[in-house]
């Protein structure tokens, strides 16, 4: 048997790193491992706001930190889901929710019977049937209540978070489990000459880290996965349309909303995402269709409130590592490469490659099979998530720019191709392996782009539509009054997680 991983090296800080270094602290307890970040001191973070989904929850508590401890220092809202606005067309808008729709019936897909009723002309809105889309509507906020057997009560909820004090926050839980934190740059990455591993780094303030586990979370430059292993990066560009944003923090005017605002604009779209203290705008466009003057002008045009920073502009190189795990280098986050940020994927990227290492944690062996598995894994999982973002610009009907014109005209992976024919023929959503999200949130797309297949389960047939009718009712009503004795979003947040002010303007 190989001997034992005894050090772990970090590169790079922000929440990647801090991610990795908090999730990692847990795994070296108790054990004969070392584990230090090495973080510059140079580099600005963006603090634009960052939104989440479900499982950002579950990895805080799982590394022990209390819901309210956490949503205080970050100034957190929450988040149900998201709103599209104009996208299917102008003038209409949809909801994500982080839940399924209705119940089933007869252990039969609940949409399907949406689909048979608005077939014989009753004209039904899925949304009726999502607690969390209710609630998201009238603006307020519930936990789940773990307790209750009722499958309309069954969602679940992210957060809204400024990742500079989500960062802060990491930094200070991983030191005091032991992290070894250090401050510099580094400015040489040793490889091993025989194997081509990663041997040691030498820092700009002289000294001198040697390590067996070698974790990038350096961002797009990629430090040691591109800089001194040169994996290289797929593009993806002719796939996904944009490639460049521009960002702001204004005031918050008026309560924030427990969801996210994605807005459909000339070339690309914006998001909204509210903090207790701030909110978080920007404005994610095709450099084809549009120029950073004419996108920056269109975000400063829309946003409410006053400017808190100078608007900030990037590109991104929409692609992947060839191979997010080398050798002896394990590449998270951005150094592992760049999806555009419209289902709020990026946090839940890092958690879900972290999980992938602690699966297949490897000896001083770096069993090749277990690094081929892991890889393997991520690209699998990042084709779906392709899928996912595509059919967002795919399925639009809107045809009054150049942009939303070439989104409806470009090819798609034939993977998507055929999970779309499959809704449009009979309603039946195709689920492949790895996929990040489910069932209901490919519906949620669906719906929302007004696609109607043309047949419903035939096994509906045996079903008397009265009956149905009666049943969706009494779910539609149940959820409304739900709905309505709840708080709202804001008197939720006062009454049991309001950031303290000294947090403020940070």
């Amino acid at each position: 048997m190989a001997d034992p991983i005894k050090r772990i090296v970090i590169v790079g800080g922000g929440t990647t790193g801090w991610m990795a270094a908090a999730s990692l602290s847990r795994y070296v307890q108790d054990k004969d491992m070392t584990l230090t970040l090495i973080e510059s001191p140079d580099i600005n973070t963006v603090g634009v706001g960052e939104a989440t989904i479900p499982n950002f929850v579950d990895f805080n508590r799982n590394l022990g930190i209390n819901d309210a401890d956490l949503i205080k220092a970050t100034q957190a809202t929450f988040k149900l889901g998201i709103e599209f606005e104009e996208w299917s067309q102008k003038g209409e808008r949809f909801f994500h929710p982080f839940a399924a729709y209705g119940a089933p019936i007869e252990n039969l897909d609940f949409h399907q019977y949406i689909n048979k009723l608005n077939a014989e002309g009753k004209q039904l809105d899925i949304e009726d049937y999502s607690f969390p889309i209710q609630l998201a509507k009238k603006g307020g906020f519930a936990q789940p209540n773990p307790n209750q057997n009722n499958p309309l009560a069954q969602y679940s909820y992210a957060y809204h978070i400024d990742a500079v004090l989500y960062a802060k926050f990491l930094t200070e839980f991983s030191v005091k489990r032991g992290v070894n934190h250090i401050l510099a740059n580094v400015s040489e990455v040793k490889l091993n000459a025989e194997n081509g591993f990663i041997q040691a780094l030498t820092l700009d303030n002289g000294k001198h880290i040697e390590g067996d586990l070698f974790i990038d979370c350096s961002g797009f430059k990629g430090v040691l996965i591109e800089g001194a292993m040169g994996i290289g990066l797929d593009d993806l560009s002719h796939l996904l349309p944009c490639d460049s944003a521009v960002a702001v923090q204004t005031e918050l005017v008026g309560e924030p909303t427990p969801y996210t605002r994605a807005i459909a604009k000339e070339a690309g779209w914006q998001w909204c995402i509210p903090l207790q203290h701030r909110m978080g705008n920007g404005y994610i466009y095709s450099s084809k269709f549009t120029t950073d003057e004419e996108a920056k002008q269109s975000l400063l045009d829309s946003v409410k409130g006053r400017r808190i920073t100078d608007v900030k502009t990037f590109k991104f190189p929409l692609g992947r590592r060839k191979v997010s795990w080398h050798k002896n280098c394990f590449a998270l986050g951005l150094a592992a490469g760049f999806l555009e940020p419209l289902e709020s994927l990026g946090i839940s990227l890092i958690q879900t490659a972290l999980a992938k290492l602690m699966t297949f944690f490897p000896d001083m062996s770096f069993n090749q099979a277990d690094i081929d598995e892991v890889n393997r894994l991520h690209n699998d999982e990042l084709d779906r998530i392709v899928d996912f973002l595509l059919v967002h610009y795919k399925l639009t009907q809107r045809t009054d720019t150049a942009f939303w014109r070439y989104c409806q005209e470009m090819p798609i992976p034939k993977t998507l191709e055929h999970k779309i024919a499959m809704y449009k023929n009979r309603g039946h959503v195709v689920m492949y392996d790895n996929e990040s999200f489910q069932q209901a949130s490919w519906l949620s797309m669906f719906y929302g782009f007004n696609v109607t297949p043309s047949r419903y389960d035939v096994r509906l047939d045996h079903f008397n539509s009265s009956a149905i009718a009666e049943n969706l009712a009494q779910m539609k009503t149940q959820i409304t009054m739900a709905a309505n004795n709840c708080l709202s979003h804001q008197a939720f947040i006062d009454k049991h997680c309001k950031a303290n002010n000294d947090v403020k303007n940070q």
